[in-house]
């Protein structure tokens, strides 16, 4: 059984913010391969299924993003799943808005999500996809950047970016991070 967390913050208010693209891509692959997102646990709204023949299990941190590691520790532990079955899809503003990028392990980058998953796991060998954002040219604040929603050009952009992502958890589920990376690291949407 692989977990794959899509971090975000819950409520309506942060909805359709890039700092939900983790709650997003998570969404899509629900939608695609019919897995409801339904169950409640450790703070955690949860599915299982198979995602092309892969045990899989989708879940969203209902806590909000800096205490996103409880939840997802306590998840783990409940269903036996290893750090190294944790695909973790989040938003990152030191990415242009659009690229992606799939790492193995790492640190957390300031990213405030990870940073309490790996404190809350007690490891960072878990594999992430890391979904740009890009910074903003306008607003001084990183948090008005990532809670705000997306520009209406960043919107006609999404649901292409949302579907290499889809396509990015597939692959990493099925050929492994290493081919994902190789496939989707270095493209940019134009």
């Amino acid at each position: 059984m692989r977990l794959i967390v899509g971090l975000g913050n819950p409520g309506a208010q942060y909805e359709n913010t890039r700092h939900n693209a983790g709650f997003m891509v998570v969404d899509k692959l629900a939608g695609e391969f019919g897995i409801s997102v339904n169950k409640n646990k450790f703070e955690m709204r949860y599915g299982r299924g198979a995602i092309q023949d892969h045990a899989a299990m989708l879940a969203k941190p209902m806590a909000f993003m800096n205490r996103s590691g409880w939840p997802v520790q306590k998840l783990a532990a409940y269903f036996k799943i290893n750090s190294k079955d944790l695909i973790v899809v989040h938003d990152d503003i030191d990415l242009a808005f659009g690229r992606l990028k799939i790492k193995e392990k790492g640190g957390h980058g300031g990213h405030k999500g990870l940073k309490s998953i790996i404190k809350a796991v007690g490891e960072d060998a878990f594999v992430r996809l890391r979904i740009g954002v890009g910074r903003s040219e306008t607003l001084s604040s990183v948090s008005d950047h990532v809670l705000g929603p997306f520009y209406d050009d960043e919107l006609k952009l999404l649901d292409g970016i949302l579907n290499r992502a889809q396509d990015a958890v597939v692959t990493i589920l099925t050929e492994g991070p290493k081919a994902g990376m190789n496939r989707f690291n270095e493209k940019i949407i134009n």
